[in-house]
């Protein structure tokens, strides 16, 4: 069965890497097992409505080619696959995070910072253009503590499936010449939404809160 999610480039070294959640790749929970994913790569700078479909083998040999993290409180719900470029079409149009856009020791983010989340909801998408929409969010827990002591920090967002994997990011100030074509930090991946199990299916509404794991776990998934 088809799914969709979401994801985004990163680039480290002259090497290319999609991110996404690491639940896209595999959930035996909910009994997704797929091979390959397909994305859509724009193959036309000067005209946003082309496209062309581009296909990434999950295994070789029957082993996984991605690669996913664990940390102190076990696995985080990231993943990284790399991208074998000279397979991409030689007209594909592209911007990717890279190491310049993650937060550095110096730089602080109060709670209830304004924040996006750039995904396709559902699947939802400008069809024409082949462009993501955005949500806005807010920072919803002590930014750099890990909330509950897992590897994620929340979001106040309404979000719906097929977010997964979503860059959560935030305007960047006073940026460098390698963020100039994405002038945004990237503080982490969306990964789902966070509800209380003794909430009243009745009663209570949904908290509306998210799970985003922190960015910084590409510095690991991408090393060489």
């Amino acid at each position: 069965m088809r799914t969709n999610a979401s994801g985004f480039f990163f680039e480290r070294d002259e090497r290319l890497f999609l991110v996404t959640s690491r639940h896209v790749m595999k959930d035996e929970q909910s009994r997704h097992l797929p091979d390959r994913l397909e994305i859509e790569l724009h193959n036309d700078s000067e005209n946003m409505a082309k496209s062309t479909g581009f296909s990434i083998p999950l295994y070789h040999h029957g082993n996984p080619v991605w690669r996913q993290g664990v940390d102190s409180a076990g696995a985080i719900d990231v993943a990284a696959i790399e991208i074998d470029r000279s397979a991409m079409p030689e007209s594909a149009a592209y911007h990717a995070f890279n190491p310049a856009h993650l937060l550095n020791a110096r730089e602080h983010i109060e709670i209830g910072a304004s924040l996006l989340i750039v995904g396709f909801p559902l699947g939802f998408h400008d069809t024409l253009h082949h462009m993501p929409v955005v949500r806005q969010a807010v920072l919803a827990s002590s930014f750099g503590l890990r909330f509950q002591g897992q590897g994620y920090f929340l979001t106040d967002a309404r979000t719906h499936r097929g977010t997964s994997g979503a860059p959560v990011v935030m305007r960047a100030t006073g940026g460098t010449s390698k963020q100039d074509a994405l002038p945004w930090r990237l503080l982490g991946v969306h990964s789902s939404r966070l509800d209380v199990g003794t909430r009243d299916q009745v009663l209570d509404e949904a908290l509306g809160l998210n799970c985003a794991w922190y960015a910084d776990i590409l510095l690991t998934l991408t090393a060489t």
